[in-house]
């Protein structure tokens, strides 16, 4: 619980439904940590709101110190992301290896069957024989789902709300964790959501909702980096896709592809952030054309409704979670890899950010964008 509406209402929900209800932050800063917001990832307001929220339902509540395993799944990786040029998504590494990782043990402790939290989206077990989709699927949904191979799997879908949809982030989840979660909001819009607050006089019903990172409430991910002491400015070349030196940056974990303000550079057009070189420290710049790209590989491939994926496929791919998603092929290449050609040019395919592929509402499955 994070002291937000979503899960103050998701904890409503269940126990409207019958079960046996055990609220629990996970406190993943340290008490003393100056980038801890007051109102997010575990600051006390966000406690005291979620205890809050617990006491008005009459259920249990657990405050559980995960900053170490934070530390190292999170806050490190997205350093690190950035130093080797890429551009990272930590909320996916947050739900792999906390939410549904370290949060799953906290369950086994405590004798609970299920984890569920306030996403937006929707799982559901496929009932039938081998390669049938369940037999309430209209033709489309069918067609989607042909690609099952066992029943009793579990599936990942969009929340019916697409507006705040979040399957997105969670793409990297396996059977077993699949099979631990719940999501009662899945089905409900953002609205339904408050409405269910309300309905409880849960003092969580109109609290502002934040779309940031929860470690970054400012947005500014170098001055965070720097205040961490997780990277610091180093000088290197700024240089256009010819190799001519244009100016000089301060360390390429302070740009991303895409970038345009901020690069300290004059130049007859405007030219936008192209490739991040970690190997030479060289931020290479373009015009805005250079962006456009139709191909690239994704790495570390995860896929729900198969082991892996065995032939090229038909898919709508996000390679960020505000994109609207875009046709594509997706070829296996091996070793957890595949090839992704879109159909029609993408602008700031970023190395690092995950690419997640979607058959109508189901979620096939996903990979991080490699160069």
């Amino acid at each position: 619980m994070s002291g937000g509406v979503d899960s103050s209402a998701t904890a409503a929900l269940l126990l409207e439904q019958g079960y046996e209800v055990i609220g629990i932050t996970l406190k993943l800063w340290p008490q003393d940590c100056v980038n801890r917001a007051e109102d997010r990832c575990c600051g006390p307001q966000a406690v005291t709101d979620a205890r809050a929220v617990c006491h008005q339902l009459g259920i249990p509540y657990y405050l559980i110190d995960e900053a170490a395993e934070f530390q190292k799944h999170v806050i490190s990786y997205f350093a690190d992301e950035y130093k080797a040029g890429r551009t990272p998504n930590p909320c996916v590494m947050c739900n792999q290896n906390l939410k549904f990782g370290r949060l799953i043990d906290r369950a086994n402790q405590l004798g609970a069957e299920f984890i569920a939290t306030g996403h937006f989206a929707r799982i559901e077990q496929v009932m039938g024989t081998p390669g049938t989709a369940p037999a309430s699927c209209g033709n489309e949904q069918r067609r989607a789902e042909s690609v099952l191979s066992a029943p009793g799997r579990y599936l990942l879908k969009r929340g019916r709300d697409l507006k705040k949809d979040q399957s997105y982030f969670l793409f990297s989840l396996r059977q077993d964790q699949l099979a631990r979660a719940m999501f009662p909001l899945g089905e409900k819009t953002k609205s339904d959501t408050r409405a269910v607050a309300r309905h409880c006089q849960l003092k969580t019903a109109d609290k502002e909702e934040s779309m940031e990172i929860c470690f970054v409430p400012d947005k500014d991910y170098g001055k965070f980096l720097q205040q961490a002491n997780l990277a610091q400015k180093h000088r290197g070349d700024i240089v256009d896709l010819h190799g001519h030196v244009l100016g000089h940056h301060d360390g390429i974990e302070f740009y991303t592809i895409g970038q345009r303000k901020g690069l300290g550079i004059t130049t007859s057009k405007p030219v936008y952030v192209v490739e991040l070189d970690a190997e030479n420290n060289r931020v290479v710049v373009g015009d805005e054309s250079a962006l456009d790209r139709d191909e690239f590989t994704v790495n570390q491939c995860n896929w729900i409704p198969f082991d892996k994926l065995a032939e090229p496929i038909e898919v709508l791919a996000k390679i960020r979670y505000n994109h609207p998603g875009t046709p594509a092929t997706v070829t296996p290449t091996g070793n957890g890899s595949a090839k992704v050609k879109l159909h029609a040019a993408q602008r700031a395919i970023t190395p690092g950010q995950a690419a997640v592929f979607y058959q109508n509402d189901l979620v096939l499955g996903g990979g991080w964008i490699a160069r």
